[in-house]
């Protein structure tokens, strides 16, 4: 066989075996309803409209009745004053339950495809304790928890799950939480 072919399948080979090894995927088996409720932004890749919260980074989920949530989030900007941006999450196919789409923008514009955006749960606790969120893009990446802080251990398992689902972890910021509790 020819030695070029022979490095070429080789070459392929490695590149789809890289490829699914790094493929995003959000969890399988994920409740909702025990979701909702308050999280504390424990880390987060950088991003433009986040680039103004220096501390206390926080989201809330409320189930409404038509299914979807309200998504809460606020942050502390270097002036010291809170912050807060008010959307709406849904799950856009019955059986993706951990693939959300959200949205910021106007109600009125919710019937543009664009205005929503991808929103996994790429990991969560069995307790739903810490939860790791996500885009299948890898563009954004927000570590959360129930409370201001978690272990460290905890913490670098995460990391390594998703590192090895092919994100930059070496990039996240961490959260500053002035008055922990």
């Amino acid at each position: 066989m020819n030695r070029g072919i022979c490095f070429a399948a080789l070459f392929l080979l490695l590149q789809t075996t890289n490829g699914q090894a790094q493929t995003v995927t959000a969890v399988a088996d994920f409740d909702l309803s025990r979701y909702v409720g308050s999280w504390y932004e424990i880390a987060r890749l950088p991003n433009k409209f986040q680039k103004q919260c220096v501390a206390d980074v926080s989201a809330t989920y409320v189930k409404r009745t038509d299914g979807d949530i309200d998504v809460i989030n606020r942050c502390k900007n270097a002036a010291g004053t809170i912050e807060e941006a008010v959307g709406q999450g849904r799950v856009p196919e019955p059986g993706t339950k951990a693939k959300l789409k959200v949205r910021f923008a106007p109600r009125w514009l919710s019937w543009l495809p664009m205005v929503w955006a991808d929103y996994w749960v790429l990991d969560i606790a069995p307790d739903y304790s810490v939860a790791a969120v996500g885009d299948p893009t890898k563009k954004y990446l927000w570590i959360l928890a129930r409370k201001k802080e978690i272990a460290d251990p905890v913490y670098q398992a995460l990391m390594k799950r998703l590192t090895s689902q092919g994100f930059d972890t070496s990039q996240l910021v961490l959260t500053r939480h002035d008055d922990s509790k």
